[in-house]
């Protein structure tokens, strides 16, 4: 093992990108053991720092150690390989804490443990594969133990354009959404070419590009993506949350949507409790004007029915003092009407009586006048004429 390792890391000058890796893959294991007890709230354990309000994130002291390990393996001579190996170790360290939290960098927030900080996580593993494959000797878009041809140039001319064409097929492989298919191809060119042919995944630009949503090539790209990349995917994120932990929070600007949701949502029922009141409050005023109201009406009916009684008392006496002196102008005035009255009668009396006594006169005769019999019934009486109607009998007038 020994011996292996000085054959294929020092003897061919790798230690330094040895001591990278190491350091790299310690410290990000580290990193993420710490802020998982972090997260936990261990009270035995570390805690955030901080200064003042202002929350350090890690990514801080990454960019430092990034910055000395950087300047520092610029300034030693090839001489001093054991400080080469030091500044290594320091830039890989600054090179985890960095990358831990690259997705903060990529959104500009902090969205650790949120889904899109699995970003970092992503970032953290193709650094690995990337070194891993240097560590074993791959040159990324090249062939090993190729140099330049001093004669003809022939054979550099082939190297820059199977450059050119696995550069191509590497960018033509991002485009269709195939990032490590396209990462690993810039070391294994043949998975560039099979990443190129390959239908590209659904929502990839090259995708939104070239495929009409009801083509043949869509449809089989999500008919891929449901049944190999997905579970795929799957293992991935269950591989991630063992090593880094559980990306399961809430994004702060979705915990910010919500915020302004529940705000709007509170000031929307604040306002309808406001117009609610308002309502009640117009309804009871409005109840109260009523009541008021009616009142007035009742007192007005009241005044008014007194009013009326009064009117029909005042015109009840009004007519009952008019048939009382009715009454005593008929009660003064009968003596009068009976003393005419009975004037009248006897004056009638009076004569008729005259009357049937000048009647009687003209009926008996004469004195000194013999009596030679009384009448025939069909004769007419003594002193009428023929002809002439006997007086009517005066019927006797008696008061």
């Amino acid at each position: 093992m020994i011996e292996m390792f000085d054959e294929r890391i020092v003897a061919t000058g790798r230690l330094p990108l040895f001591g990278f890796f190491v350091a790299f893959m310690v410290t990000f294991v580290l990193t993420r053991v710490n802020v998982r007890l972090i997260r936990a709230n261990v009270r035995w354990w570390f805690r955030n720092v901080a200064v003042g309000d202002v929350h350090i994130h890690h990514v801080v002291f990454g960019v430092v150690l990034m910055l000395v390990g950087g300047v520092a393996s610029l300034a030693v001579p090839d001489a001093y390989v054991g400080l080469d190996l030091a500044a290594a170790v320091v830039f890989g360290m600054g090179s985890a804490l960095v990358l831990d939290e690259f997705a903060l960098i990529l959104h500009l927030s902090d969205v650790y443990w949120t889904e899109k900080g699995r970003a970092s996580v992503d970032a953290v593993f193709v650094a690995m594969a990337v070194t891993g494959l240097l560590l074993l000797g791959i040159r990324p878009l090249g062939y090993e133990g190729i140099a330049p041809d001093p004669g003809t140039g022939l054979i550099t001319r082939v190297y820059v354009a199977s450059l050119a064409v696995n550069l191509v097929l590497a960018v033509i492989t991002l485009l269709k959404g195939k990032i490590w298919t396209g990462l690993l191809g810039l070391f294994v060119p043949a998975l560039l070419i099979f990443g190129a042919i390959r239908v590209a995944r659904p929502g990839s630009p090259w995708s939104r590009w070239r495929y009409d949503p009801d083509s043949r090539r869509y449809q089989r790209a999500v008919r891929r993506e449901k049944r190999l990349r997905r579970p795929l995917i799957q293992a991935k994120i269950w591989v991630q949350e063992f090593i880094a932990g559980r990306h399961d929070l809430i994004p702060p600007e979705l915990l910010q949507r919500r915020a302004d949701v529940a705000e709007r949502a509170r000031r929307r029922r604040m306002a309808r409790a406001a117009a609610r009141a308002e309502r009640r409050a117009e309804r009871r005023a409005e109840r109260g004007r009523a009541r008021r109201s009616e009142r007035r009406s009742a007192r007005r009916a009241a005044v008014r029915a007194e009013q009326e009684a009064a009117a029909r008392a005042e015109r009840g006496a009004v007519a009952r003092a008019r048939r009382e002196a009715a009454a005593r102008a008929r009660r003064r005035a009968l003596p009068r009407v009976r003393g005419r009255t009975g004037s009248r009668i006897r004056d009638r009396a009076a004569s008729t009586r005259r009357a049937r006594g000048r009647a009687r006169e003209e009926e008996q005769p004469p004195r000194g006048t013999p009596f030679r019999g009384a009448p025939s019934r069909g004769a007419p009486s003594r002193g009428a004429s023929a002809g002439e109607a006997p007086p009517a009998e005066t019927t006797e007038l008696r008061p």
